[in-house]
């Protein structure tokens, strides 16, 4: 390994080399947020009297043989392409904004950056560029440098930064000979790696550059890609790890991949593995699997089958219409927590362990243990544990029911809710507050529904209204004890229902709500069918109303249907 102080400049400028990503690198990742600090350093190395060297971080590549960077090379970029995207897009955008034939602006034209800093002049095809990108990013890229246009699929964030640039530069304020004597003040560790002899995977992970964190992702792609043949290398990739980045999509890749990849490893250990481990537990994972060349292909084979689950059920990819709509459930309900538990039944039902109908019944008991200890006020922390080590405990010659078992023999710490202290804390407690009072407003309208009512457009209408202040109509209906009344039933379920014209309902007496154009009486949804008809709303109303919607929830979300040693409580 070799490493000098180099100016950022001058490896870009060295006479048809080129540096490429490889496949089994992460996309480009950096944001406006990145993007705009490097705008703002450069910036700040290159104002007069205050003129300083800039450090970026470090850039380091693979060469083949001993000497480090030639004439007609080729790199491979191990760290570092963040820094080289988003100064080349600068530099793309500086060119645009120069116009050709103008004098130049501190050493820099149009026809300098390209040729010397953007691409190869005396090149053809892909080695004309100067740094070649991998997978979407890479038509991205060369149609930003060819100026065409960019492909459908394109790289979100490479457009995104590139525009950001054109923007900065032609904003009315900007100080361009401040920022080319910036540009050659940027100085970077140039890191070189000769194959055979230097670990680049050990150097990699030890690197503590300046830039955009890499996920877990990304450190386990490159450790499960990098040392092998590049031939098995790009099989493996395009054939494992691509179909995986693509069922993502490029938001979700970055945004849930870290997370599958954890509840992946809490299936094979039945133990969660600490968020700032999972790169670490992978590998232990892998050597316990006696990973090797010959063994990447059945690792990665089962990592990819296990994100297709996850898929199916954190992100809506499901085809089956009546897994989808439990899944949904579950999502609305933000039950992650439950995730490793899912993929393993998942996976079960994927070989034929349990049928649709099977996976539909344990995703509502789930669905119904994390919900009734939310309405019961018990902390999530130990569902952790429970569902982590969950599926160890399932005989797979009696699913369901060792399933349900399993529920009911939790401790204390982990106890499934009995129907007797559900619904007691379902009609007393404050549901207003509740964060999932939407997700209960929607199940409850929705049980035995054919057609499922949308609820996103409604509102939560107090039927007795918020305001303490209440008219003397309000204080008749409820009657010589209305402080009392109002105080401990205002935020409970009785009182809570969905409607579209909140605004037009305000303050107004129960009657007016009940007959007015929208009101009550004419209200389409079943949650308000016991609305329709009744002559006041007080205190025994909304008892029975709060009676009547807790004994659909029982139904919405059941106890275990064990016929023995059921507790009620």
């Amino acid at each position: 390994m070799k490493a000098v102080d180099a100016n950022f400049l001058d490896i870009l400028g060295i006479s048809r080399v080129q540096y490429t990503v490889p496949i089994f690198q992460r996309t480009y990742s950096w944001g406006i947020k990145e993007c705009r600090q490097l705008w703002n350093d450069t910036l700040s190395a290159g104002r007069p009297n205050r003129e300083h060297l800039h450090f970026l971080g470090s850039i380091v590549y693979i060469t083949e043989g001993t000497s480090p960077v030639t004439d007609n090379s080729q790199m491979q970029i191990i760290d570092g392409q963040q820094r080289l995207t988003s100064v080349s897009l600068l530099l793309e955008a500086l060119a645009r904004y120069l116009k050709k034939g103008e004098e130049p602006v501190d050493g820099f034209s149009v026809n300098k950056i390209r040729n010397y800093y953007l691409l190869n002049s005396e090149e053809e095809d892909e080695r004309r560029y100067k740094l070649i990108l991998s997978k979407a990013d890479k038509e991205t890229f060369k149609s930003i440098i060819d100026q065409s246009d960019v492909p459908r699929d394109y790289s979100n964030r490479i457009v995104d930064n590139f525009e950001y640039f054109e923007k900065e530069l032609n904003s009315s304020d900007i100080e361009i000979e401040t920022l080319c004597r910036g540009l050659r003040n940027l100085r970077v560790v140039d890191i070189t790696l000769e194959r055979g002899k230097d670990n680049p995977q050990l150097i990699f992970e030890s690197l503590n550059s300046k830039g955009l964190a890499l996920s877990k992702a990304d450190l386990i792609r490159n450790y499960v890609l990098m040392d092998l043949e590049q031939v098995m290398q790009k099989r493996l990739y395009n054939n494992y790890w691509r179909p995986m980045e693509d069922e993502f999509g490029q938001n979700n890749y970055r945004e849930q991949f870290d997370s599958f990849i954890r509840y992946y490893l809490t299936v094979k250990n039945s133990k969660l593995p600490k968020k700032a481990e999972v790169y670490n537990d992978f590998k232990k994972h892998a050597v316990d699997r006696g990973y090797s060349s010959e063994t990447a292909e059945s690792v990665l084979g089962e990592v990819k089958m296990f994100s297709k689950y996850y898929c199916n059920i954190a992100l809506g990819h499901e085809n089956n219409t009546l897994l989808s709509v439990a899944f949904s459930d579950l999502r609305e309900l933000v039950a992650e927590v439950a995730y490793p538990l899912m993929l393993q039944i998942y996976c079960d039902y994927d070989n034929g362990l349990i049928n649709t109908n099977e996976v539909i019944y344990a995703i509502r008991l789930i669905e119904s243990y994390v919900f009734r200890r939310a309405v019961c006020g018990y902390k999530p922390n130990p569902m952790n544990k429970i569902f982590a080590s969950f599926a160890a405990a399932i005989d797979n010659e009696n699913y369901i029911e060792s399933l349900e078992t399993q529920f009911l023999s939790l401790g204390e710490g982990g106890k499934f809710p009995g129907d007797e202290e559900f619904i007691d804390q379902l009609i007393n407690r404050d549901i207003y507050d509740f964060k999932r009072i939407k997700y209960l407003m929607r199940r409850l309208e929705n049980y035995e529904r054919k057609e499922s009512v949308v609820i996103s457009d409604y509102s939560i209408e107090h039927i007795m209204p918020q305001n303490e202040n209440l008219s003397d109509e309000w204080k008749q209906s409820l009657g010589s004890d209305w402080q009392h009344i109002h105080s401990k039933y205002l935020h409970t379920l009785g009182n809570l229902t969905l409607t579209g014209y909140n605004s037009e309902y305000s303050d107004k007496p129960f009657s007016e709500k009940r007959d007015m154009e929208g009101g009550f009486s004419k209200s389409p949804l079943e949650l308000n069918s016991d609305l329709r008809n009744i002559a006041d709303w007080n205190e025994a109303n909304i008892i029975n109303r709060a009676d009547r919607l807790a004994k659909i929830a029982v139904k919405v979300w059941p106890y275990p249907s064990l016929p023995v040693n059921k507790p009620n409580s």
